[in-house]
């Protein structure tokens, strides 16, 4: 296997990872920020309950991804992490926030003790969506790097116009999931509204989604050369819209896990995507791009590196996807209160 095989199964790799933490961790997200409309004390406790076996396993791909990011491409990540150091301790505070308020929520019975946690989540749940999103923006749009390719920028330059946009978009979205997979897992009058909210979610998700395309196609215009390079490509960009279209399709028809699953393909077909307009960059330099931007060729570890880490992957990740389809197995079913519910 060659040095530039491995280079592109590990950037192949990494969007594997990255589409299912979006997908698993976005629904989680979701239901995070749609928890304030729930009207009564219940339907909070089931929103939250929902996710409640599933978000900390749902992070292992997150974590996974990280170490991958390290293992393989070291430079990219050290000027990722080094660039983006506030983002992610802002993405940390969020996430442990997210995590701290599901716990504490239901110790004591007190409405301004429930009503401080449940603006924890919600923060929580939408300030990660909204950096992940920002962080997207800025590697597709570029970022100053010096000729060590260090970040020569500073943490309000990633929160320009189109990254914010990208981040508004991605809080659309995983919103629109959240609510999928909570009209997946309620039923009776919740369910019945919670069908009624999936409308509005999908038509705010489509004209964001649509208006971003266009600006993307403007600033970053790089970003279509490689689907006149690679025309199957384009196979991705169909799979997208059919994924797209099909979920007004199945809720129309009350099919609530195909809509889920329409809802999952569409950020899976966006990650990668994403993947195609930035290959083979991993960080894409707005200063002299030609010759700082950070590729899977020229910045990845060693052949040995890459082997060794391959093989563990090969190990490793059907134990991530059993553990995962084990845990979704076990609560597959809807939503039931009791008294360890949170």
């Amino acid at each position: 296997m060659s040095y530039d095989l491995l280079c592109l199964i590990w950037f192949g790799l990494l969007g594997v990872l990255l589409a299912g933490y979006a997908i698993l961790d976005g629904f989680d997200l979701g239901v995070g920020m749609l928890h304030p409309l729930a009207k009564t004390d219940k339907e909070r406790r089931i929103f939250m309950n929902s996710i409640g076996p599933l978000w900390d396993g749902n992070e292992v791909w997150l974590i996974t991804f990280g170490g991958a990011l390290f293992a393989a491409f070291p430079n990219a990540y050290a000027s990722v992490f080094s660039g983006f150091y506030i983002a992610f301790m802002l993405l940390l505070t969020a996430l442990i926030l997210r995590a701290v308020s599901m716990e504490f929520r239901s110790k004591r019975p007190g409405k301004w003790w429930r009503r401080f946690w449940d603006s924890c989540f919600l923060l929580g749940s939408t300030i990660a969506p909204l950096l992940y999103g920002v962080a997207i923006g800025n590697m597709l749009r570029g970022i100053p790097l010096k000729e060590n390719q260090d970040y020569a920028g500073t943490f309000f330059d990633l929160l320009n116009p189109y990254s914010l946009g990208v981040g508004i978009m991605a809080l659309a979205l995983f919103v629109m999931h959240g609510n999928i997979y909570l009209y997946l897992k309620t039923e009776g009058e919740l369910q019945k509204k919670l069908h009624d909210w999936i409308w509005r979610h999908f038509f705010l998700f489509l004209a964001i989604y649509l208006v971003m395309t266009v600006w993307t196609m403007i600033e970053v215009p790089h970003a279509l050369d490689n689907f006149k390079h690679f025309p199957i490509a384009w196979v991705i960009v169909v799979l997208n819209v059919l994924a797209i279209a099909n979920i007004p399709r199945a809720i129309y028809h009350n099919r609530p896990l195909y809509s889920f699953i329409s809802s999952s393909c569409t950020i899976a077909a966006l990650v990668f995507l994403v993947g195609m307009a930035l290959y083979p960059n991993l960080v894409t330099s707005s200063i002299e791009p030609a010759t700082r931007s950070i590729t899977i060729y020229q910045d990845a570890s060693s052949m040995k590196t890459l082997q060794i880490m391959l093989v563990i992957a090969v190990l490793g990740m059907p134990c991530v996807i059993s553990y995962t389809i084990a845990i979704y197995w076990v609560f597959r079913g809807k939503v039931k209160l009791d008294s360890h519910s949170y």
